[in-house]
């Protein structure tokens, strides 16, 4: 476990200029710049990566770049990525989440609506400015608390939450929630990567997002829409998908991201015989 870095000091500027403070000296405009300047970073564009949202575990050799649930500590290797579920709740939470926020998942025939991959996660609603508003408030509480945990930046999940909401949802509507979410990241010095959703890249990258962390780009054929638009493409592909042999001629393809891996279905921890991990070589 690593500690946690400092938040980027930018308060007493922002009091300074709320207070319309014009005598400021050079230096201490300087300082501002500085400190406005330093709110967050990329990882590498090519370093070893893991990805551990089924549980925390030593990482491989050779690699600097780990994710992780938001509710694990971070690796402290070189790079952490907090995982939030920013469009659904997450599993074992939904029944609390939606006791204690009722109106902010999204409800069919009276009922909350889950994700027919994924039943046990509810779909928020955000198809209103008040609601969108109320959640990110919550998400952004977790956004801070990863960079309290220590972690240099948050990938949001579930963007796509439109296309599983039978018409209720729009792009647009999640699309205004993952502005303020890429707002909240940054405010807390953390960079923030999309996830998935190909085809909105260019106007989630518009909006703020720094990288992506992609799924089965290249068993989709759509990796080409994450490279094109942000400097860290992180793929992973998996082995029922892609698979092993597909995965090794993949890696082959100059055109590929920098950094793929494939790992198992379920992203276990190495003591689980379907534990699989491997890297492209660069």
């Amino acid at each position: 476990m690593t500690s946690s870095p400092r938040r980027p000091e930018r308060s007493g500027c922002r009091a300074l200029l709320a207070l319309g403070v014009v005598a400021v000296s050079a230096v201490v405009l300087a300082g501002c710049a500085t400190a406005s300047a330093r709110t967050h970073s990329l990882p590498p564009a090519d370093a070893g990566f893991d990805y551990q949202l089924g549980g925390a575990y030593e990482p491989p050799s050779g690699v600097a770049v780990v994710e992780r649930d938001r509710t694990a500590q971070p690796a402290g290797l070189g790079y952490d990525i907090c995982y939030v579920n920013g469009f659904q709740t997450q599993p074992g939470e939904s029944a609390g989440f939606e006791k204690k926020h009722p109106d902010l998942v999204l409800r069919q025939d009276g009922e909350p609506l889950a994700d027919p991959d994924w039943p046990d996660e509810y779909l928020f609603d955000t198809s209103t400015a008040q609601k969108r508003s109320a959640l990110a408030q919550i998400v952004g509480g977790w956004i801070r608390g990863c960079r309290e945990s220590g972690f240099d930046a948050v990938e949001i999940d579930n963007l796509d939450s439109f296309t599983r909401s039978d018409g209720a949802l729009t792009a647009k509507d999640n699309i205004a929630l993952a502005e303020q979410y890429a707002r909240a990241a940054h405010d807390a010095g953390l960079a923030i990567a999309q996830k998935n959703t190909a085809e909105l890249s260019a106007r989630l990258h518009a909006h703020g997002y720094d990288f992506a962390v992609t799924e089965s780009c290249e068993q989709f054929s759509e990796c080409d829409a994450y490279t094109d638009v942000y400097p860290v493409v992180l793929d992973i592909e998996y082995t029922d998908e892609l698979g092993v042999a597909g995965f090794r001629k993949a890696c082959d393809d100059a055109d590929r991201p920098a950094v793929m891996i494939l790992r198992d279905h379920d992203l276990v921890t190495p003591g689980d015989e379907q534990y699989h991990y491997e890297a492209c070589e660069h």
